[in-house]
């Protein structure tokens, strides 16, 4: 650098052409100073260890977002297991009252079969209540008239006995959990030709 009029010349570097560093060379070596006494690689050696800052930190994230999503899967699984358990100890009583019919001793043929009747409509009662605190609730359909959200029509009955759509038997009963369709009620429905 030669000096003129009381001003330094500075030499100009282009970083994004200039040759990395040698395979095997010393990445170590004193660089040459600049102006102002600053050595030249200082800068590319900041880059350098700001990317692998910034790496590390991206491995980082990346495996506390990989734990996060396999916590929250298996949180999940846990509740669906616990809310499980909690549909099973409203069913077990029923189960319960199946085992003590089938159990009973058979009698004479008359009192046994009302018995039998009794205690089937027993449980009948309690397996219903057992759905309601779950909050399934079965879907009427007979006597209603016929809606597609609801009821799935299995036969048309041509017929001036009752209006037209309207439902006139039940083949399988329909249930909503919590005012969510679990399945439509599978019905016969009136065909007036008029």
């Amino acid at each position: 650098m030669g000096k003129g009029n009381g001003k330094t010349e500075s030499t100009h570097l282009d970083l994004d052409r200039e040759l990395p560093p040698a395979e095997g060379g010393d990445d170590t070596a004193p660089a040459t100073p600049l102006q102002g006494g600053t050595p030249a690689v200082s800068e590319a050696e900041k880059l350098r260890v700001e990317r692998d800052a910034l790496l590390d930190r991206l491995a980082r994230l990346q495996a506390e977002f990989d734990n996060a999503r396999k916590r929250a899967t298996r949180e999940q699984q846990e509740f669906r297991e616990f809310a499980a358990t909690d549909v099973i100890k409203n069913i077990l009583p029923v189960l319960d009252s199946f085992e003590r019919a089938l159990k009973a001793p058979a009698g004479s043929a008359g009192s046994n079969s009302n018995d039998l009747r009794s205690g089937l409509e027993l449980i009948y009662r309690q397996f219903q209540d057992a759905l309601q605190k779950l909050g399934v609730q079965p879907i009427e359909a007979v006597g209603k008239q016929f809606d597609p959200r609801l009821h799935e029509a299995v036969e048309m009955v041509d017929t001036t006995d009752a209006e037209d759509h309207q439902v006139l038997d039940e083949f399988q009963r329909g249930y909503n959990y919590k005012g969510r369709l679990l399945r439509p009620a599978m019905v016969r429905v009136a065909k007036n030709g008029a």
